[in-house]
């Protein structure tokens, strides 16, 4: 299984998300480039921007990640 994962054409490390937001991004500011985006933070206080396509498929994918039979599963059977 895959390690990264891709955001606004970015391949991210996705050891390095802290968190995915649930909500798209609305700050009321006529200057903001991020309405309507989601934020997906990463470790160190970065983020990333993220359509709603990229977010689900973040997510699919951190699912798959965690679910995936690591070294310590495979000693104990």
């Amino acid at each position: 299984m895959a390690t990264f994962c891709i955001i606004d054409d970015k391949y991210i490390p996705m050891y390095r998300i802290m968190w995915i937001s649930a909500v798209p991004h609305f700050c009321g500011s006529p200057d903001c480039q991020h309405e309507g985006d989601y934020e997906i933070r990463l470790e160190h206080g970065e983020s990333v921007w993220a359509s709603q396509t990229e977010r689900d498929q973040t997510l699919t994918a951190l699912e798959a990640w965690e679910n995936e039979p690591g070294l310590e599963d495979e000693e104990l059977e």
